[in-house]
């Protein structure tokens, strides 16, 4: 399903809304085992508990969320559930404290707060192993053929069964187009025989992915796909696949046409101002929230090699427009000595020490907060670069021109999912994330990639 353009798997929403109900359960269960007698009069009686409840419940789902607890990759691993549930536990009490010393008459007390987060560790537990029995189950994994059996077919295919959501497919074969070749196993490949519908009908085939380069000729069976979709069987290219299921565009399979008459690419007068409100906004609560730490990384700066706190550098921004973006400095001030760009490696030798903690953080990135305060950029948004790696990639790299229709960004998708960018084939990845933010950009994805870099922070995802 598409919530704000941004896709997400029915799957995650559903497991999202349960365990949100097991949350708000999970309260009431602890008013009944601590005042088992006289349960329904306390409830009943104690103004505001259900409202208690629900504010208790999209707490933790967001210490969950900040803590990583809804990747994909931790909802499988029961050693990683556990290690996470329990900081999502610790900040889970820290927020509700906050917000029982904000407003009162929500204050639990400290009994029933106890059992509360025992019976949520309990209920969260038992729903991740259910769902770790279940996930290969073939009872929640779609039928899907591909027509095509060449290259971009095989890699369809790997992303179908190696892919990082929650999507589970089971792989009815390949059916072969005239004058491709074939790049598949091929005891995969199926002879289409009375037409694609009835084959994909025969098959309970719910969707077909096309999967080939060139569909012009009479060799392209377009009359054959529309009878797919007109019988109730989904249908989509390679590119929109791909799109969906890794969250970026890949260069290599997309055309200009696809870009052109596609949904997406909101630059409208009314998202301009809600991004611009939602960066301002942002920006000067994280900087009170900071101001403290920012001072502490100033001074620390200063004391290790007594030279400059701040760094400022030229990036390229809007419509190709370059700034100076402002960094706490965290490498030798000699780190570019003979004047040539280069980018950031891991284990650099030209970070400090003070660099490699705040870098680490990602400290080093809080001063940008000016920059979109000033416009510069805004606080989700593809990464900005220097000039000098900017004229050599729009040359190099198809489509990269397009990441500068937006205003970069402090964070972004490809920088909580990828980490840095060292070579072209990292800039490539990164870009195709980067595509898939300009196509889709929301206040909901925004919302999402900030989620995502809280756990970036807390875990160091990606640091050089």
């Amino acid at each position: 399903m598409r919530i704000a353009n941004h896709h997400v798997p029915q799957f995650t929403v559903f497991f999202l809304l349960f365990e949100t109900l097991l949350a708000i359960l999970a309260v009431y269960l602890a008013a009944y085992l601590r005042f088992p007698a006289t349960f329904f009069h306390y409830i009943q009686t104690y103004n505001n508990f259900f409202l208690t409840a629900v504010i208790f419940a999209f707490i933790l789902i967001f210490s969950m969320s900040a803590l990583g607890m809804f990747h994909v990759n931790f909802h499988k691993d029961l050693r990683g559930t556990i290690l996470r549930l329990m900081p999502a536990l610790l900040l889970t009490v820290i927020l509700l404290i906050l917000g029982f010393y904000i407003f009162p008459d929500l204050y639990l007390g400290r009994g029933i707060l106890f059992l509360v987060m025992i019976n949520s560790a309990i209920f969260i537990l038992i729903a991740r192993i259910v769902v770790y029995k279940s996930s290969d189950s073939s009872l929640i994994k779609s039928r899907i053929a591909f027509l095509g059996c060449g290259e971009l077919a095989n890699e369809c295919a790997k992303l179908a069964l190696n892919n990082n959501s929650y999507n589970r497919y089971s792989i009815v074969g390949f059916i072969p187009v005239e004058g491709e070749t074939c790049m598949v196993s091929g005891d995969k490949v199926l002879a289409n025989e009375g037409g694609l519908a009835a084959f994909c009908q025969k098959n309970k085939v719910t969707e077909v992915i096309v999967a080939v380069n060139n569909r012009r000729g009479q060799q392209f069976p377009l009359k054959e796909l529309l009878d797919c979709k007109l019988a109730g069987i989904k249908v989509i290219d390679a590119s929109s696949f791909f799109e969906r299921e890794s969250c970026q565009i890949r260069v290599n399979t997309m055309q200009p046409g696809w870009l052109v008459f596609g949904d997406g690419f909101n630059q409208s007068f009314l998202r301009g101002l809600v991004k611009r409100s939602f960066d301002l906004i942002a920006s000067i609560v994280i900087l009170l929230m900071t101001v403290v730490i920012m001072l502490v990384t100033a001074i620390l700066i200063y004391f290790e090699d007594r030279g400059s706190i701040f760094y400022k550098q030229e990036r390229v921004g809007l419509n190709g427009k370059t700034y100076n973006v402002l960094k706490f400095r965290s490498m030798r001030a000699d780190a570019e000595a003979d004047g040539k760009p280069q980018w950031a490696s891991s284990n650099d030798q030209r970070v400090t020490r003070v660099g490699k903690v705040i870098r680490l953080l990602r400290i080093d990135e809080l001063p940008q907060i000016i920059n979109v305060i000033k416009g510069d950029m805004s606080f989700v948004g593809p990464r900005p670069e220097r000039p000098f790696f900017v004229d050599k990639l729009i040359n190099e790299v198809p489509f990269y021109n397009m990441r500068h229709s937006i205003k970069p960004g402090i964070t972004g998708i490809a920088q909580v999912r990828y980490g840095y960018t060292a070579t072209k084939e990292d800039t490539i990845q990164k870009l195709q994330y980067d595509l898939y933010y300009v196509k889709n950009n929301s206040l909901f994805l925004d919302l999402l990639i900030m989620l995502e870099t809280i756990q970036v922070v807390l875990f160091g995802k990606g640091a050089r």
